[in-house]
C-alpha cells in the first residue's frame, strides 16, 4: 500500500489552486486588528470575540431559537429547516472558535445553505465558552443538545436519522460528544460525522499538537487540567471503535493537518469508515473563505451528508 498527499487531493481542485494562493497572499497582507491583541490583556478577550469578521445574512427564513433540554441540563440552539419540504435528517452543528470565541448565529448563512442544499434540518449549539466556563462545560452542552435530538428529534423533525459535525474546536467537541454517546450505547441513529480541520489533541504529547501548545485557547479551556490526554479533551487518545462513518476535511496548509491524518488512521485502525479529503493551498478555517476552494469543500460535505442520510 502506498500513501501520499496527492492521493488525498481530488484532481478537480487543481482549477482552484491559483485563486486560493492569491486569496492567501492578500489575506496575509491585511492583518486583522485582533491578531495583534493578546486575549490575556485587559479587554483582549472581548476584542477577540467582537472582532470576528461578519458573515452574510442567510438567504431564506431565519433560524428558530430554542432551548434544548435533556438530562436535567439546558442549552440554547438555533434550528434551520429546509424550505423545499420535510427534512431527510438532522445535522447537529458545533461551531469553532478555539473554545473561547464564536456563537451559533454566526453560522446561520452556512447552515441555511446546508439545510436547503442537503434537504436536512441543521441544529447549531450555543455552548458555553471558556475561560468563564472551562472544560467540561462545552462538551456537557453539546451532549445535552445531542441527547435532546435523540429524545425529541423524531417528533419535532419527522426523522430519527442524525449526523454531527463542526470545525476546529467544533470538530473536537463533535468527537467528544460521539464518544460520550457511544459509551452510553446511543450512537445508533447517527449516520455520520463531518469533521473540519479538527484540533483533536490538546495534550501537546504528539508532534502535531506541540505546534500550537502555547496557544491561548488551551490555557482558557483546559488550563487547570493535569491530564489533557483525557479523550473528552483530546479525542485522538480515545478508544475509537463503534463510531459512525467520518468525513475529515482539512487544508494542506493547516497547522492541524497532522491531527486529521492521525485521527483518520486511528479511526480506520478501530474499524471505522473514514473519508479523508485534503484541499490544496488551504490554511486553517478555509471553508469560511469566499473562494472556489471553500465552495468545493462545502459541496463535498453536503454531498457526503446527503449520501449518508439517503443510505438505508
Amino acid at each position: 500500500m502506498q500513501i501520499g498527499m496527492d492521493s488525498l487531493v481530488d484532481p478537480r481542485l487543481t482549477a482552484f489552486v491559483e485563486e486560493a494562493r492569491e486569496f492567501n497572499a492578500a489575506a496575509a497582507g491585511a492583518e486583522s486588528p485582533i491578531q495583534a491583541v493578546d486575549p490575556r490583556s485587559p479587554g483582549g478577550l472581548e476584542a477577540h470575540r467582537t472582532g470576528l469578521s461578519t458573515r452574510p445574512a442567510p438567504d431564506g427564513p431565519p433560524a428558530e431559537e430554542l432551548v434544548a433540554e435533556a438530562g436535567g441540563r439546558q442549552v440554547p440552539v438555533r434550528v434551520m429547516t429546509p424550505q423545499a419540504g420535510p427534512p431527510g435528517g438532522v445535522y447537529l452543528d458545533i461551531h469553532g472558535g478555539g473554545f473561547y470565541m464564536g456563537w451559533a448565529a454566526r453560522s446561520d448563512w452556512r447552515n441555511r445553505w446546508l439545510a436547503d442544499a442537503a434537504g436536512i434540518a441543521v441544529v447549531s449549539v450555543d455552548y458555553r465558552l471558556a475561560p468563564e466556563n472551562p472544560w467540561p462545560a462545552a462538551p456537557d452542552d453539546c451532549e445535552t443538545a445531542a441527547l435532546w435530538l435523540l429524545e425529541q428529534g423524531k417528533a419535532r423533525f419527522g426523522t430519527s436519522r442524525l449526523a454531527i459535525g463542526g470545525g476546529s474546536a467544533g470538530a473536537n467537541l463533535a468527537m467528544s460528544t460521539l464518544l460520550r454517546l457511544r459509551d452510553q450505547g446511543m450512537t445508533g441513529p447517527f449516520v455520520g460525522a463531518a469533521l473540519q480541520f479538527g484540533a483533536f489533541d490538546l495534550s501537546a504529547r504528539t508532534p502535531a499538537a506541540r505546534r500550537f501548545a502555547d496557544e491561548y485557547y488551551l490555557e482558557a479551556y483546559v488550563g487547570t487540567v493535569e491530564d489533557r490526554t483525557n479523550p473528552d479533551i483530546s479525542p485522538l487518545f480515545g478508544a475509537l471503535h463503534g463510531l459512525p462513518p467520518a468525513l475529515l476535511t482539512v487544508g494542506a496548509l493547516d497547522v492541524v493537518l497532522e491531527d486529521s491524518l492521525l485521527m483518520a488512521m486511528r479511526l480506520s485502525a478501530a474499524g471505522g469508515e473514514v473519508d479523508l479529503r485534503v484541499y490544496p493551498e488551504s490554511p486553517h478555517g478555509f471553508t469560511g473563505f469566499p473562494t472556489a476552494m471553500a465552495r468545493a469543500a462545502w459541496e463535498d460535505i453536503e454531498g457526503w451528508l446527503g449520501e449518508r442520510f439517503a443510505a438505508t
